[in-house]
Parts: C-alpha cells; structure tokens; sequence
C-alpha cells in the first residue's frame, strides 16, 4: 500500500472511531464511514473488508494514543501524584464530550459487552493498560498491597463519573465529582504514609 493509500486508511479509522464514539459501533455503517469520509463503498472495501476489520483498527489506535498519552506523562512529571492527577483530570479536560457522549472507552466496552462481541477483550486492553499503570504509580507512593485495588477503584469513579455526566448532561457534577477523586486520592496516599510510620 503507497503513502496515499495509508492516509486514506488512516482517514477511515479517525471517522469510524469518532463515528463509533458518537452513534454507537452497532449504529455506525459502512456507508455512514465511507460518507464521512467522501469515498466510494468500493474504495472502501479496499481498505477494510469488515466492520470488525475497522473495529480493531479503532481499538490498536485508541491502545496506541492511551500508551503514548500515560508514557509522556511518565517522562514529564517526576512525582507519581501528579501523573494520576493528570489521569483524573482526563474528564475535566473533555468534559463537553463526555457531557454529549459519555468515555470513548467505556461507551465501547459497554457496547461490546451487551453483543457479547468477540473482540470485548481487545476492547478491555483500553482499561487495563490504565489500570497496570495506575498501579505502578501507586505503588511508588507506598500502596505496596492495595495499588492494584485502588487503581480499579481510581478507574470505577472516573468511569461512573463520565456514565453520570452523560446521562444527565451535567458538568457540574464531573467538576465536582472530580474535586472528591483528587481529595480522596490524597486520603489515600496520606493513610498510607501514616500507616507506613
């Protein structure tokens, strides 16, 4: 495939997974992506002989964005803290689109799960690349035995957040929900200080 050729992929996997956020993956079509798009069906089978064909596509390159997303912040903040600040202040930071759409992420898993879909475990690998590295910054602030639990916890409140914000198109609840996380996470990284004295 020639350099136009991977642009015009390209192109079609940014307009399916907008296209899968918004409408829902079960909603979206072919034609709905080709039309977005402004290519033929036939230019398009070229690329992609299947939905699902373009649902993994959508999946590697959300992996990739949320990989690349948490390594800069593992380069550019020396303190664990705030790099799960960073994390939680993901839903402040698209707050319009969660108000609208809910999390790119669970919409997606949530989705995939009621269809029992067979790529519903490609699809978690989102959640868990968060979770594993949630856990390691946990553990560098001396949550030796519960990271990996508070990190699924960190995951469930953002997650509930983003479902919450969505269903009653409220911002000031994620504003404020996210105010509660940040002093929570700060509970729990002091009670361990204490107890670890």
């Amino acid at each position: 495939m020639g350099q136009k050729g991977e642009a015009l992929r390209q192109r079609i996997v940014v307009s399916a997974d907008q296209l899968f956020y918004q409408k829902g993956y079960e909603s979206t079509s072919f034609s709905d992506i080709a039309d977005d798009v402004g290519i033929s069906r036939g230019n398009f089978y070229y690329h992609f002989k299947s939905k699902d064909e373009i649902l993994n596509a959508v999946i590697e390159t959300r992996l990739a964005e949320i990989e690349q997303m948490l390594n800069e912040w593992s380069k550019q903040y020396t303190d664990p803290k705030q790099r799960i600040v960073e994390h939680i202040d993901i839903l402040t930071n698209h707050q319009d689109k969660i108000k609208n759409h809910g999390c790119p992420v669970g919409s997606l898993c949530a989705e995939l799960a009621k269809q029992n879909h067979s790529m519903l475990r490609d699809a978690n690998r989102m959640f868990a690349v968060q979770r594993d590295w949630l856990t390691v910054q946990l553990k560098e602030l001396g949550l030796e035995k519960e990271a990996r639990q508070v990190a699924m916890h960190l995951l469930a409140r953002s997650q509930g957040i983003a479902t919450l914000t969505n269903a009653f198109e409220d911002q000031n609840f994620l504003r404020q929900e996210v105010k509660h996380l940040k002093q929570w996470l700060g509970e729990q990284i002091q009670g361990q200080n204490k107890s670890g004295n």
